[in-house]
This record gives structure tokens, C-alpha cells and sequence, in this order.
């Protein structure tokens, strides 16, 4: 499908925001991290998840609960192992110059998404995802983006859409999951790849197939001129 037809007002401020595992990211960073110190069960969990069994904040918890590396370890393994998807930092530096907010929205963990950011360069991108702290008895969570009275699914990614929405921005939005649908029913023009497209797809929401940030990239030059 392609990108609605129409575009931003004249004038209209823009902004980019994306999903972080398997987006931004070129891994699933949080996958990284469990196969190298999770326990073997956790595919399990993500098995129950995928089935529809588990909610995402509940699998995610769950496959970090055995987890005993501390911050540092794991966010030098992200650093070691993980990067961006090529033509982030072109992207970014395009906004940059012309004053486009770009910030990562993720349903992931707050210090593997910094320690990735901070290992490219990028540490100033606003990052919206689940907080954490590291403590004796194992990884704490806050979910400071709650939807109103659904706060046992955590985070809401459509609530910062709507918030950016809500300064008058015309919202780019980026993903590949499941839990990208929210936000891209809410955003005015959506990039997706994997099953967000297939989501995407099958409810005619319209979207531009996403590869890398160079797609991004192309379509901000359009709109801006």
C-alpha cells in the first residue's frame, strides 16, 4: 500500500517516531540478551506470548525474571552486539538541521535501547519504553505511559503519538510488530515491515514498506521539500 494522499499543511511542523527491537535496531535486542543470559525457558514464554497467552508487558517480565547479569554487563554485550539500522544517523541529522523531533517508542527496556543509542552517539534521542532499575532481588519495572484504566497492559504507544499529534505535528510513524499497530492506526503516515505490514495489510491501513532509515529518509525530503 502507499502513503495516504494527503500529506502534511503547509507549513505543518513534522515528527518522527519509531519503534526500537527489530526497527531502529537491525536485532531484537531484547532476544539478544536472552539467549546470552536468560534461562532456556524463556523461549517458552515467548511461545505463550506469541499464542495470544501472555501480554507482552507479562512475557516480558517473565523471560527477564531469571535473568542475574547486572546493568553494566548486559549494556556492554548490547554495545558489542547490537546496532542501528543503516541510515539512522543520516535521518536524524536531516531532522536535526530542520528541527524535526525524532524519538524511539518501544515496549522494550529503557538501558539496552541508552546503551545502544549512547554507543552510536545518539544518547540525546528521547526515549519512551519501560523503566528500569536494577535491584538485590532482580530487575524492578515502572510504565510511566499507561492508557487510562488499562494500566495492566503497560505502556500505550499510541498515547505518544497522540501527544506529538496534539502539538499540531504531522506524525511519521515506524515498526514491526504487533504491538506497533496502535500507534500506526494513529499516526499519519506509517513505514512497516514484517508482521506490522501484514497487520497493516489486512486492515487497509495504508503504510510505505520500511527496509532502513534511507526509506524514512526519502519520504521526509518529499514532504518537506
Amino acid at each position: 500500500m502507499t502513503v495516504p494522499a494527503s500529506g502534511p499543511r503547509t507549513g505543518q511542523p513534522l515528527a518522527v517516531l519509531t519503534d526500537f527491537d527489530d526497527t531502529a535496531a537491525k536485532q531484537n535486542v531484547a532476544e539478544l540478551l536472552l539467549r546470552r543470559f536468560g534461562d532456556p525457558s524463556w523461549e517458552e514464554v515467548r511461545a505463550r506470548f506469541r499464542a495470544g497467552e501472555l501480554s507482552l508487558k507479562d512475557y516480558q517480565e517473565i523471560a527477564f525474571r531469571d535473568v542475574t547479569a547486572g546493568e553494566e554487563t548486559m549494556a556492554g554485550y548490547v554495545k558489542a552486539n547490537a546496532n542501528l539500522r543503516p541510515h539512522f544517523g543520516e535521518m536524524l541529522s536531516y531532522c536535526r538541521s530542520r528541527d524535526i523531533p525524532v524519538a524511539v517508542v518501544s515496549h522494550g527496556l529503557d538501558f539496552y535501547i541508552e546503551a545502544v543509542l549512547r554507543s552510536e552517539g545518539m544518547e540525546e534521542v528521547p526515549v519512551f519504553s519501560v523503566t528500569t532499575s536494577f535491584e538485590p532481588g532482580g530487575i524492578q519495572y515502572s510504565y510511566p505511559f499507561p492508557y487510562p484504566g488499562e494500566e495492566h497492559r503497560g505502556n500505550s504507544k499510541g498515547i505518544i503519538v497522540d501527544r506529538y499529534r496534539s502539538e499540531g505535528r504531522f506524525v511519521i510513524y515506524v515498526g514491526d510488530g504487533r504491538s506497533d499497530l496502535e500507534p500506526a492506526e494513529r499516526a499519519d503516515l506509517v513505514f512497516a515491515h514484517m508482521i506490522l505490514a501484514e497487520e497493516c495489510s489486512s486492515r487497509n491501513i495504508p503504510f510505505r514498506p520500511f527496509r532502513d532509515f534511507g526509506d524514512v529518509l526519502r519520504a521526509l525530503k518529499e514532504l518537506v521539500g
